[in-house]
């Protein structure tokens, strides 16, 4: 059985302080994740201007790629939620696109039409990917059918359990992931995954895992020990 994807999903707005502290912390969580090999982050600060999100991707990717340079068995790669832009600007490895955003395909024509100097002093063909990784949230199995077929890299699914901040979500259950993992693209469980259910969304098909306060509130170590085990 082939290892079980993991996805850190970012939210400095959990941590406490001030914003600058808030940043700290989360580079932090970004380089902690990193040295433990969670296969993938998604900076998912929708609410920071467009010059801020691309400082703190900037940020995050030079941790990433300075953790990657030490030890070559880290895989971890950076995803920016939404912005092709910014992900292009900072050099990450794709983008998280949400359910209603642009296709994939489209990602992947701008992604090949940016020239090779994107911005003052960045190289941005040279640092970024030339395939880029594309995630695309989905809340139904229908919804996970179209994305393949747009040529997304994978698939996160929502929510697939109740979630504690948002009790009156109904949650998807796992028929509907079980549905969903038919399709011919990876599934990521995501929605009120916990340490005691995450092996049922595993037994359901789904290739992995994805979550934020699961874990940016624990030690990411033992998360992924558990996760992996």
């Amino acid at each position: 059985m082939a290892e079980s994807s993991l996805y850190y999903i970012t939210d400095r707005r959990s941590f406490p302080g001030g914003e600058l502290t808030r940043q700290r912390l989360l580079l932090d969580k970004i380089a902690e994740a990193t040295a433990n090999n969670i296969d993938y982050i998604q900076l998912r600060e929708k609410d920071l201007s467009t010059r801020d999100l691309e400082s703190l991707a900037r940020e995050a990717m030079a941790i990433i790629r300075k953790l990657r340079a030490e030890n070559r068995e880290l895989k971890t790669a950076l995803l920016i939620n939404s912005r092709t832009d910014v992900a292009l600007a900072a050099g990450a490895d794709g983008v998280h696109l949400p359910a209603s955003d642009i296709l994939p395909a489209e990602v992947r024509a701008a992604w090949k039409r940016v020239p090779r100097a994107c911005g003052v002093g960045t190289l941005a063909r040279e640092i970024s990917p030339q395939n880029p990784l594309i995630a695309v949230s989905c809340h139904s199995p229908q919804e996970v059918i179209q994305s393949a077929a747009n040529q997304a890299s994978f698939a996160v699914f929502a929510p697939v359990f109740e979630k504690q901040d948002a009790p009156n979500t109904t949650p998807q259950g796992l028929d509907a992931l079980h549905q969903a993992c038919r399709a011919n693209i990876p599934i990521l469980a995501l929605g009120g995954v916990t340490l005691q259910n995450a092996k049922s969304c595993l037994q359901a098909g789904a290739a992995g895992i994805a979550a934020i306060r699961l874990f940016q509130e624990n030690d990411i170590a033992t998360i992924v020990q558990d996760l992996r085990a």
